[in-house]
Parts: structure tokens; C-alpha cells; sequence
């Protein structure tokens, strides 16, 4: 693979331990659900394979665990040799693309989820159900056979080599912080006693594989817990994993308890990076950066400041799992952006089931065949018209030119993007601009034909073979007195809008705010109009003040308490919804609670089960706990819900002759804004024309 200029360091080659690798983009570690049992080996060969051909140079596998305590659930990733002798057709998938891949070793210590966890001490993590027991000096001995045993396992498999995780807070991790290691015998003492299990299972790994395979640590740069490491610390256990044999220091950042977010979209890009350097220029060995590192010029500009020697982007290759291959062909302007929601990926992760990606469906269902889209072989080349450029028409239209057919692609605004347009322009949101332009210019190199700024009539599409309506959604119209904002106002009444308008810029709002809804939609609208300005997505040392990270060199864990309050709040914001839960609480697991906390710091004022009465010369009337309630404000953002936009699939119906006509997207189903269910749903569609 050649190095086009604008990539040259990304993609140029290393010596890596034992081996070359082609470039120097690592796929890292990230549990899909495929891992967990023998009949997905193929799955996972499959989705392996496709990110193997698509040219990221070495990939490491979701982590197993070397023994059962360790396992994540109960039924979790297990490196069983009845398990691993199968894992041959997941290495010779990887090699048949020409990429390296690492097994991942995991255990998981408090974080599991069953009455077999252990730790270095008896403790229980906060997002735990059990309390773990205490390794005992045998149980320890006992754990570092088994990951010795796995490890030679994985050789046996044709791994090329194994990663130990022993960072985001799971056990390896837990040995080395005081926060979950009270232990007071050489396991525990004191810091060189903390550090004593992670190298003695690093040593017992390198003679377990030999000097022929790779061998990978996790190292936890920044703990983001309190009595976490010090930086010393950190530095320490680098310098004695090189001893111990150590090829490559994989970095992670954060405790998966930590009250820092970071993986969330909100997290500015290279957030860590400064640590991550601090790091290289000690290392004797390569260290691969991580850690929202999610675009190619993003993780170029870390290898060209010498930040570090690789790139790990998980998430990014489950959105396009060809991005190499295209940054050598040219074709970056392609790439398939990931918008950092874990709508389909993590939170599915966390709820135990499959991952995806919301902008790929194809993700983790690469062996699927109702998303296979398999080139036309018919002589007259099939004519489709999509309606609406919204997440659902895109994919459609892009979709229906890489089978063949003549496509065009209708769109009554002047842009593309729908729904994705207004996300956009929410504060910690700014990467679906990304994804927008990303279809922006896969639309053009697929030779989609684009008319914008186009309502077509059902007579004009009649000529069309197929129509693929994707029309959208259209704001839900409160129906209490006062609401509809199309209504004539009675005079010094609030300005009623709804999100659309205020999100495009077509309303704005005064200093005294009150948000009907509190979904998704709410949530965002709610973060809009709080947030400060510049967005701290935009500027890494203020989210860092923010949110409280400050440097581990200063304070253990590298965490302080976080301002309580944003400063200088521009407006009062009032949060109403008519259930009677917590606001947001339809948000994924991964990302809404960091929305709650923003809304707390901003002074967000929440009313839970409510009824709304009317709005007034004297403001919004609701009912709350059985009593009146007044919120005297300047204005009123409905984001109520929505409903489907179907008028063109109706009167297409109506016609005498009508072309096949799908529905897809918020035009077939309103019920939630879900722009996973929309893009899967517009592939599918066109797989089966």
C-alpha cells in the first residue's frame, strides 16, 4: 500500500516487535458480542477479515478472558482451548487481507458480573451488581497459569501475538491503583507491590509465546478515579514491562467507573495526546495512541508531532472498515465518518448484544445477506428515485448506485443531512457535520443524481422503476391552547417554536426558556441553548477544567472535583416532560449520563410528570404534583415527539400506475428518532430491489 502525502505517517510502515506491519493504524480492542461463543467464530472471521482487507495494519480482538472468574458475565469471552481451536479461521482471515491480529487478554476482576468475581482486594466497582472476593496469594498464582495458558492458546490458533489488558479499570488495573488494592502483603504494599502481579503475568506471557509473537500491554495513562496512579507510577510499570519483554505500549485512558466521560462525542478529538507524548519520548518500546482519535487527519497530525508511533481507531473502522485502503487510493474525502454516538456500538455492547454502527450497518453483519449489496446484472439498467436526503435517503440513494441502477435523490431543503443538520449544531455534537459531508461526496463519487431544493410531484416520479420515500418526520403539534406555533399569538405571549426552527437558526430564544419534552431531542435542545460558547468540544483544556482532569503528575488519578456550575449561564432553562422519569432516561448507557451532567452544571431547572394546561400572555401553565404551576418565560420549544411525513407515499399510491414505492425511515415509523433502524432499513431496501 502506498503512502499517499496527506497521509504519509499513518500509513507508512513499522517494525513491530517480531514483525513488520503495513501501516501504522491499529484496529484496537472492542467487544462486538461476537466473541462470547463458538457459533460466531465465523462472524467474526468475517468481520475481521473485511477490516484485514481494508488495510489496517494489525487488529486485536475483543478481550477474553484466561479463566472463568474472569469472564465478563457469566457466559462471557473465555480463551478455552475448545473455543481458541476454532479461532484458525479468524487468524487465516486476517492474513488473507495481509494484516496482523492480537488476542486480547481480559480479566475482568470486580467489573464482572457474576459471584465468581475477584480482585486484588474484596471490593465492589459502582457499576457492579456483586461485591468481588480477594485473590488469594494462590488464587493469584492460580491467574497468572491462566493467562500464561491462553496466551499459548492464542499461538496455537496462528494469533500473532497477544495484548494483556490492564487498563480501564479491569483487574490488571485494579492491582496497580490504591483505590482497589488495600492489600498489605508484597502484592500490595506499597507501589513496587502493586506493580508485581502485572509484570509477573507479563513475564509469564513472553515465555508462554516465545520471541516470535507479539507481545502487547494495555497501560492506563490517566485512571480518572480518585486514588488512582500516579504519573511516577505509570512511568515505573512502562519501564519494567519493557523489561519483562513487552513489545508495544497500547494506551487507555479512564476507568469505565470513571465520572469522566471518554468516548462520548462531546470529548474533543486527541484529548489525551499530551499524556500519550509524555509517554513516547520515555518508551523504549512503540506506543499506540487511543482515545477520540476519531478521523485520519485527527491521528496523522498525533504521528506527526511524534505524539506516538501508532493510532488505535476502533470505532472509526466499524464505520468503514475499507478507511486505509481509501487514505491510499486518494479517496479520504470517502471515508465513512464515525460520529462518536455508541448508539449501535457500545451501548449495545453494555446491554449484551451485538455491536453495530449506526452510519454501517453492516457492521458485526458482514455474513448477513439481506445487507449484501450485490451489482445488477440486468441489461436495462433499473431507474430509482429517492425522496429526502436525511440519514434514511442517503444511505438509500448511495446504496442503490453501488448496485447499478440510475439513481436520483430528491431534497425540498437547499442541504443535505436532515435530522443529522440539526444534531450538528448541537454543542459536543460538531462530528455529524462530518457524516454529512462524508455522504456528501460519496454521493458524488457514485454518480447519484442530486436535486436539492426539489418537492417532486407523485405524477413526475411515475417514470421511475422503484421509489424509495424518505421523507422524514415532522415535528408533533402539542394539542393544549397556545401551542401550535403556526397559531396566532395572544399579545406578550411566549414565542412558541419547535426544534426544527431553532435548531436551523429559522427561531431563536429569549433568556427564559421552557423545553416541552425531554427525550433525545429535548435533551439536545436543552444543551443548545446552556452551553458555553465556544463549545468545549472545541477547546481540549477547557472540557478538561470542566470536567475536572487535571495532570497525574499533580494529583493521583489525574482527577479533581469539577465546577459545579458553568460559568456565566446566559439563560434559565426549564425541562418539562409528562412522564414521571428521571429527564433523558432513553439515552444510551454510555452517553447519557455525561448529558445529565451538563444539564446539572448548567442549572437546568427539570419538571417531571406534568401536564400541560395552556400557554398565555402570563407564560406556560402546568400542572405538577397536583398544583398549578406558572413558568413565566420568554419562550416555549416543543419537541414533543414527531410524526411521519407520508404525503408523497400516499398520493404515489393514488396514482393509476404507480412505481414500486418503499417507505423508509421516520416516513415509515415515527415513533422515536432512530437513525440505526433508518439506515439499516434504506440498505436492506435496496438490497432486496
Amino acid at each position: 500500500m502506498s503512502a499517499s502525502a496527506p497521509y504519509a505517517r499513518l500509513l507508512s510502515p513499522l517494525d513491530l516487535g517480531p514483525f513488520t506491519v503495513a501501516n501504522r493504524l491499529v484496529m484496537g480492542s472492542m467487544h462486538t458480542g461476537l466473541e462470547d461463543s463458538a457459533e460466531d467464530v465465523a462472524k467474526l472471521a468475517a468481520f475481521l477479515g473485511e477490516r484485514a482487507r481494508g488495510g489496517a495494519g494489525l487488529l486485536v480482538t475483543g478481550g477474553y478472558s484466561p479463566d472463568r472468574a474472569g469472564r465478563l458475565t457469566r457466559h462471557g469471552a473465555l480463551a478455552s482451548p475448545a473455543l481458541l481451536a476454532r479461532h484458525r479461521e479468524v487468524t487465516d482471515a486476517v492474513h488473507e487481507g495481509d494484516s496482523r491480529v492480537l488476542l486480547q487478554l481480559l480479566h475482568a476482576g470486580r467489573y464482572a458480573a457474576h459471584r465468581f468475581a475477584v480482585s486484588a482486594s474484596r471490593t465492589r466497582a459502582p457499576i457492579s451488581p456483586v461485591r468481588a472476593r480477594r485473590l488469594t496469594r494462590h488464587g493469584i498464582a492460580r491467574t497468572i497459569r491462566a493467562f500464561a495458558r491462553s496466551a499459548a492458546l492464542a499461538a496455537e490458533a496462528g494469533y500473532d501475538g497477544v495484548e494483556l489488558m490492564g487498563s480501564e479499570g479491569y483487574l490488571l488495573n485494579q492491582f496497580l491503583a490504591p483505590r482497589t488494592n488495600r492489600r498489605r502483603d508484597r502484592y500490595g504494599r506499597d507501589a513496587a507491590g502493586r506493580r508485581a502481579v502485572p509484570l509477573a503475568i507479563a513475564r509469564a506471557v513472553r515465555e508462554a509465546v516465545g520471541p516470535g509473537l507479539l507481545l502487547s500491554y494495555r497501560i492506563s495513562l490517566l485512571d480518572l478515579v480518585e486514588d488512582g496512579q500516579t504519573w511516577d507510577e505509570t512511568l515505573a510499570l512502562a519501564r519494567e514491562l519493557e523489561h519483562a519483554g513487552v513489545d508495544v505500549l497500547s494506551t487507555g485512558i479512564g476507568w469505565h467507573e470513571s465520572r469522566v466521560p471518554t468516548i462520548a462525542s462531546s470529548v474533543p478529538h486527541g484529548a489525551f495526546t499530551r499524556l500519550t507524548a509524555r509517554l513516547t519520548e520515555a518508551a523504549q518500546v512503540p506506543v499506540v495512541a487511543a482515545g477520540r482519535l476519531h478521523s485520519p487527519d485527527v491521528a496523522e497530525g498525533v504521528l506527526a508531532r511524534g505524539e506516538a508511533d501508532l493510532v488505535s481507531l476502533a470505532r472509526p473502522l466499524l464505520a468503514d472498515p475499507a478507511l486505509p485502503a481509501k487514505l491510499a487510493a486518494g479517496r479520504a474525502a470517502e471515508v465513512v465518518a464515525c460520529i462518536a454516538c455508541n448508539q449501535a456500538c457500545l451501548d449495545r455492547v453494555f446491554d449484551g448484544r451485538r455491536a453495530s454502527c449506526v452510519v454501517n450497518p453492516r457492521a458485526g453483519h458482514e455474513t448477513d445477506g439481506d445487507l449484501r449489496l450485490v451489482p445488477t446484472t440486468s441489461l436495462r439498467r433499473r431507474r430509482v428515485a429517492v425522496v429526502g436526503a436525511g440519514p434514511a435517503g442517503l444511505e438509500a440513494a448511495i446504496s442503490a448506485a453501488v448496485r447499478g441502477f440510475v439513481t436520483t435523490l430528491f431534497e425540498a431543503e437547499d442541504e443535505i443531512g436532515g435530522q443529522f443538520r440539526y444534531a450538528a449544531r448541537v454543542p459536543g455534537k460538531e462530528d455529524y457535520a462530518d457524516a454529512i459531508a462524508s455522504w456528501r461526496m460519496r454521493l458524488l463519487a457514485h454518480g447519484v443524481g442530486v436535486r436539492l431544493g426539489t418537492r417532486p410531484a407523485a405524477a413526475e416520479l411515475a417514470a421511475f422503476d422503484d421509489v424509495i420515500v424518505a421523507t422524514g418526520v415532522r415535528p408533533r403539534i402539542v394539542q393544549e391552547p397556545g401551542f401550535d406555533p403556526s397559531s396566532p399569538r395572544p399579545t406578550g405571549a411566549p414565542d412558541v417554536v419547535s426544534y426544527a426552527d431553532l435548531l436551523a437558526g429559522r427561531a431563536g430564544a429569549g433568556r427564559r426558556v421552557a423545553v416541552v419534552g425531554a427525550g433525545g431531542i429535548g435533551v439536545d435542545v436543552a444543551e443548545f441553548l446552556t452551553a458555553p460558547s465556544p463549545s468545549l468540544t472545541l477547546d481540549a483544556d477547557a472540557w478538561a477544567q470542566a470536567w475536572g482532569v487535571t495532570d497525574p503528575a499533580d494529583v493521583r488519578g489525574g482527577v479533581i472535583a469539577p465546577p459545579r456550575e458553568h460559568a456565566g449561564a446566559a439563560r434559565e432553562v426549564h425541562v418539562c416532560q409528562r412522564k414521571d422519569t428521571r429527564i433523558g432516561a432513553g439515552l444510551g448507557r454510555t452517553t447519557g449520563w455525561v448529558h445529565r451532567a451538563e444539564l446539572r452544571r448548567a442549572g437546568v431547572i427539570e419538571h417531571r410528570g406534568v401536564a400541560y394546561d395552556r400557554i398565555d400572555a402570563e407564560g406556560l401553565h402546568l400542572v405538577e404534583e397536583g398544583e398549578p404551576r406558572l413558568l413565566a418565560v420568554d419562550t416555549v420549544v416543543v419537541c414533543a415527539g414527531q410524526e411521519s411525513e407520508r404525503t408523497l407515499a400516499d398520493e404515489l399510491a393514488a396514482l393509476p400506475s404507480p412505481p414500486r414505492v418503499h417507505v423508509i425511515g421516520g416516513a415509515d415509523v415515527a415513533l422515536e428518532l432512530d437513525a440505526e433502524r433508518a439506515v439499516r432499513q434504506a440498505v436492506e431496501v435496496v438490497a432486496a430491489l
